[in-house]
């Protein structure tokens, strides 16, 4: 039996975002993981899973080409073109006439340690084209000749890997979205380093040169201009001040 969270926002569908958390690995339903105040996968879940039966509602995400969104899952999974092992997850899916979108949320992750890069030999193949600048940022994490910090680097390449997947899958172009905060304090009130969170923002920007112009577009945006947006715009502005009321400032 799985912890039952009693951190769900007004509107959230509650059900149908436990149903998509049961299913996601990482078991997110342990007790007291998901109400933690540190918790990612609460504050993504109850953002985007507020947008579940309401799609329409949901603007296109700030400064990301992508349309308006027809449809949002949570968790959702985007499968390589292979059967076993992992496939990547994200914290949120849109999909839009033209394009999928692909959410990766980060809280206090990228200021805590690093796992090391590790990629298996089913990821050392030609992947189709256009994803040549993620193949090479991917050997040379693998080789030891690039390494980062406070960027699960790794964990970005899978993850446009399976976006290119099934965006071709779908006929739909692919944007991969890496949603941050930068918050000053951690949820204990001890004060985050400023040094970390600038090493975030150079290495997010060095990475995002390094895959630029390859099929799947790789666009940072931070959850600070993320709920401006939805705070400026009357049928979200509630939602945004529940998420800010609930996390703190982001």
């Amino acid at each position: 039996m799985d912890f039952l969270p009693t951190g769900f926002l007004p509107g959230v569908p509650e059900e149908r975002v436990l149903t998509c958390l049961r299913r996601a690995p990482g078991n997110e339903l342990a007790p007291g993981k998901f109400d933690s105040p540190e918790s990612s996968a609460a504050l993504a879940s109850n953002a985007f899973g507020w947008f579940l039966d309401r799609p329409g509602l949901l603007a296109p995400l700030p400064g990301v080409p992508m349309g308006r969104p027809e449809g949002v899952e949570i968790e959702a999974e985007m499968r390589f073109p292979w059967r076993g092992g992992k496939h990547p997850r994200f914290d949120a899916a849109i999909t839009t006439a033209t394009t999928l979108v692909g959410v990766e949320s980060k809280r206090y992750e990228p200021f805590r340690p690093q796992k090391a890069a590790d990629f298996s030999l089913a990821y050392d193949r030609d992947w189709r084209e256009g994803l040549a600048r993620y193949t090479a940022l991917r050997r040379d994490l693998a080789a030891g000749r690039k390494a980062f910090r406070t960027l699960g680097a790794a964990e970005l390449i899978r993850q446009a890997y399976g976006l290119a997947t099934q965006g071709a899958r779908q006929g739909r172009g692919a944007v991969l979205v890496y949603l941050y905060a930068e918050p000053e304090r951690w949820a204990s009130g001890k004060p985050l380093d400023p040094a970390a969170v600038a090493l975030h923002r150079k290495e997010l920007a060095e990475f995002a040169g390094l895959v630029r112009g390859d099929l799947v577009s790789f666009m940072p945006l931070t959850w600070r201009d993320l709920l401006a947006q939805w705070a400026a715009t009357p049928a979200t502005a509630a939602h945004a001040g529940a998420l800010l009321a609930r996390f703190g400032p982001l």
